[in-house]
């Protein structure tokens, strides 16, 4: 993706809706304090709640921590599905923009990729014991971009597609985590998103036998 930015996952309503206003102080103190640390009484006060609104809304912190995960999943597999459809049915172009999509996405929402890639590890909840639909959702996007790809011929069909897509996000997870840990440095993750979505499509091309 090139031409267009992508939208603020993260971003206030500006309906003001409580519950919504909640999760966008979760995402800055959780990332700001770590899980942790962070206290729900702090998620209220930058949300401008009281504390026990935040209990008419949320079960307990990591009830919060895994509904933030599902409500930025949502919409950032929401914003990776946006990016294919612009660039058409290549499978070659699909998987290159959602690998620059998704590395877009972390440079423009730091406390979300912090929240996402680091944080979530820290809740034994959600760990082993939430389903993960959302994460779900999203292996299934990047699936269907291999599973195309091989449709068409122009991916081997050794690997299956869904294996593919974990073994792909694990990389790019581990992009998003040295980015994270290491921005006082030169990384540009764009870049090296682009050399690793290279890389993969080399990998995943059919050859004549």
């Amino acid at each position: 993706m090139t031409a267009h930015s992508p939208r603020v996952p993260g971003q206030p309503t500006a309906t003001g809706d409580k519950r919504a206003r909640i999760l966008d102080a979760s995402e800055r103190v959780f990332a700001r304090r770590g899980f942790f640390h962070a206290r729900v009484s702090e998620i209220a006060r930058e949300a401008g709640v009281a504390d026990g609104t935040i209990y008419l809304y949320f079960k307990n912190k990591d009830d919060l921590l895994i509904s933030l995960f599902e409500s930025r999943m949502e919409r950032v597999t929401a914003e990776l599905g946006s990016a294919l459809e612009r660039v058409g049915p290549r499978p070659a172009d699909r998987l290159t923009a959602f690998f620059a999509t998704y590395a877009e996405l972390v440079t423009a929402h730091p406390e979300l990729a912090e929240v996402l890639t680091v944080e979530l590890r820290q809740s034994s909840k959600f760990m082993k014991e939430y389903q993960n639909p959302r994460f779900g959702d999203f292996l299934k996007l990047l699936a269907g971009v291999i599973a195309d790809g091989q449709e068409q011929d122009a991916f081997d069909r050794a690997l299956p597609a869904p294996i593919a897509a974990r073994a792909i996000f694990g990389m790019l997870d581990e992009l998003a985590l040295a980015w994270l840990l290491g921005r006082g440095e030169k990384f540009d993750i764009v870049r090296a998103a682009g050399s690793l979505g290279a890389l993969v499509l080399r990998g995943l091309e059919r050859r004549p036998t």
